[in-house]
């Protein structure tokens, strides 16, 4: 099963094009701050010096929204406080601070606060060392 979730992991992020990160994805009432990265090394040897974690809190004020993308790579989101209306194939979930929920990166979401207190999400996200840009990126068109 390791092995399996280790190949699922480098499938994903080998196939990100980077170049689609640069384009623009709708957002308003965003901001974000680094918290922490660092290459991987340890026992999963497949993913030393190849791939790093990221720690990013993002704010959304009262009525930020984030329109339809995809991620670079597959993560943790863990709501501080406020609550996030998240929306993927039509269907709408509210998380609430406290909850946990899970990315896969390469499906389209959106993202929006639609309370009047801000939001604070912190993401913690799989990427290919080097990365550098954004990690949200607009969906590949059919």
């Amino acid at each position: 099963m390791l092995r399996f979730t280790i190949l699922f992991f480098l499938v994903v992020l080998g196939g990100a094009d980077r170049s689609v990160a640069q384009e623009k994805v709708e957002a308003r009432g965003i901001t974000s701050t680094i918290k922490l990265e660092e290459v991987i090394f340890g026992h999963l040897t497949e993913l030393n010096d190849k791939f790093k974690l990221r720690a990013t809190e993002l704010t959304f004020a009262p009525g930020g929204f984030l329109g339809i993308h995809h991620h670079v790579g597959p993560g943790i989101r863990y709501v501080l406080s406020g609550e996030v209306t998240f929306t993927e194939g039509g269907r709408a979930t509210i998380y609430k601070a406290g909850d946990y929920f899970f990315e896969t990166g390469n499906v389209a979401h959106t993202a929006e606060n639609k309370t009047n207190q801000p939001l604070r999400i912190l993401f913690v996200e799989m990427l290919p060392r080097d990365w550098t840009a954004s990690t949200v990126m607009l969906p590949k068109a059919n």
